[in-house]
């Protein structure tokens, strides 16, 4: 089949590089998001998809909107059999739906119907679910509530973060969306409606929901470190600047901290949660590089009964 692959991250370069691999399918173009400020100085930087595309000699379309006439005619030129798609990024309107005779079909980051939304992958960890996967389905104009392809399943490890999983889930799913493709164009695969129960949805993690609860179980404390790890970093407050906590670890034999109080050992540093303790592995002050947890408490020389969080421990 003739293919515009969409996409725009890291983790959809995977995909994109199974169907240029595949000896069945063309790459003819890729749609991604328009090139974006990165670094110190804010330069433009083409998304790691667009680089991809340029490497292998493949047209880069980057419309600001999807809707916009000159892509919506330059697609039609192409006038691919299916557009295969992994994080673009942009919702696609029925106008651009209705080019490919085969429409759009998604890699999505979940057991469909959990989990529909921005973030699947960071919702399941914090949730605690202890299997995910990935979902091929093709795009309507809901919210990722098309009929599903294929799925694989995927094990949650205990000390996943959301860089961890997302990063296999990306390789996987590679091949479930090329086989996607073999599927429909040789007629063997049939989209198959998403069951009505089961729905939940996986909005955009904020910074706000990356703010440590120290009140909470330390369960819950491991999983939103995890699940809010690399992006958008869970954190908390000490001395009035924000910590990042980017590694932590479960203590259940400790029990004598309050919530959010700090302890440090030699080679140590606690907090206390609304259960037992966490060790805090790996921290980033404010303005400063990510450092073990034991060297930052050192450099600031918890006082007794010192507590992390501010307002939001008692």
């Amino acid at each position: 089949m003739k293919l515009v692959f969409a996409g725009t991250p890291e983790v959809a370069v995977p995909a994109l590089d199974a169907l240029i691999a595949s000896d069945r399918h063309e790459v003819a173009a890729v749609v991604t998001r328009p090139d974006a400020p990165a670094g110190r100085g804010r330069r433009l930087v083409a998304s790691p998809v667009a680089q991809r595309a340029e490497e292998a000699g493949i047209e880069v379309l980057k419309p600001a909107k999807p809707r916009d006439e000159d892509f919506l005619a330059r697609l039609r030129e192409i006038a691919p059999d299916c557009c295969p798609v992994v994080a673009y990024g942009a919702l696609l309107p029925r106008v651009a739906l209705d080019v490919p005779a085969h429409g759009w079909v998604n890699l999505h980051f979940s057991l469909l119907p959990a989990w529909r939304g921005a973030a699947p992958v960071q919702h399941a960890i914090m949730a605690g679910d202890e299997v995910t996967g990935a979902s091929t389905f093709q795009i309507e104009e809901g919210l990722d509530s098309g009929p599903v392809y294929g799925v694989i399943t995927e094990q949650v490890r205990p000390t996943d973060t959301s860089g961890d999983l997302l990063t296999r889930l990306a390789f996987a799913g590679a091949g479930l969306l090329a086989a996607t493709m073999d599927g429909i164009e040789d007629g063997t695969l049939k989209a198959v409606p998403q069951p009505t129960e089961g729905v939940t949805l996986a909005p955009k993690i904020t910074v706000e929901d990356a703010h440590i609860d120290w009140k909470a179980p330390a369960l819950r404390v491991d999983r939103v470190v995890r699940g809010c790890t690399p992006a958008p970093g869970a954190w908390t407050v000490f001395r009035g600047e924000r910590l990042k906590v980017i590694q932590a670890a479960l203590v259940p034999d400790r029990t004598d901290l309050a919530p959010g109080e700090l302890a440090a050992a030699k080679n140590n540093v606690y907090v206390g949660t609304g259960s037992h303790a966490v060790e805090l592995l790996w921290v980033q002050p404010q303005g400063k590089k990510p450092m073990r947890g034991a060297d930052w408490a050192r450099g600031v020389r918890i006082a007794p009964g010192e507590k992390a969080g501010g307002a939001d421990v008692g």
